[in-house]
């Protein structure tokens, strides 16, 4: 019996010895083997979506000084969708539906972003601060805005992801609990419901995925 809906999130290895994050490094094992291991449909799939991601990202990042730039990009597509569909697993600890795992991935990016900006195009920041034709007497107010917007980027980019993962289990899990006090013929409504809600989680994986990746390489390309 949980104490809480949320406690489904929590640590359940020993606590000396924490296992839990090993799940986010399985992409490790399972990934690079497709470069060297007899092609297969599902590593042609794979190099697929990552030739598509690449060639999406090029465009939105507009920059053809740093060749190569969408590969980090790609990696972090790659890196957050494997999480997410591991969570979606039964007995399986959920890394992207942390807020200590998603801080990690993008304040380090967005801080990378503003230093190499605020040092090398230091008057294309300052004129980003202030909207093109915009009153004089706005000004101040909108340099603070733009300022505020800025700085609470990372952690927007934590939260959506973190929120959207955390909502979808729940549902799931509260669709669970009230089973046991169904009847029969509510219980087989109920679990096609269910597998209605987990198709719909492995399409909240693959957007939530989508959407902090393109939404971080929108910011690159302000810099």
């Amino acid at each position: 019996m949980m104490n809480n809906l949320f406690s489904s999130f929590d640590p359940s290895t020993f606590s000396i010895m924490s296992m839990n994050w090993m799940s986010s490094t399985i992409m490790v094992v399972l990934v690079p083997p497709m470069y060297w291991m007899i092609p297969s449909r599902w590593s042609a799939t794979w190099n697929k979506v990552m030739s598509t991601m690449h060639q999406e990202f090029k465009v939105l990042a507009q920059s053809s000084v740093l060749k190569g730039s969408t590969l980090i990009f790609t990696s972090l597509f790659s890196f957050i969708l494997l999480n997410n569909f591991l969570g979606l697993f039964p007995y399986i600890f959920t890394s992207s539906s942390h807020m200590s795992m998603n801080l990690t991935l993008s304040l380090p990016l967005w801080l990378s972003f503003m230093i190499y900006g605020w040092f090398n195009n230091t008057t294309h920041m300052l004129a980003h601060l202030v909207p093109q034709g915009a009153p004089n007497a706005l000004l101040p107010f909108l340099v603070l805005v733009e300022t505020i917007s800025n700085l609470i980027r990372p952690g927007a980019l934590a939260v959506r992801l973190t929120a959207n993962m955390i909502a979808g289990h729940l549902l799931l899990t509260l669709l669970g609990n009230s089973g046991p006090s169904l009847s029969i013929i509510m219980l087989n409504f109920l679990l096609m419901a269910q597998l209605l809600f987990l198709m719909l989680e492995f399409a909240v994986a693959m957007i939530q995925s989508y959407v902090f990746s393109v939404l971080a390489v929108l910011y690159s390309s302000e810099v």
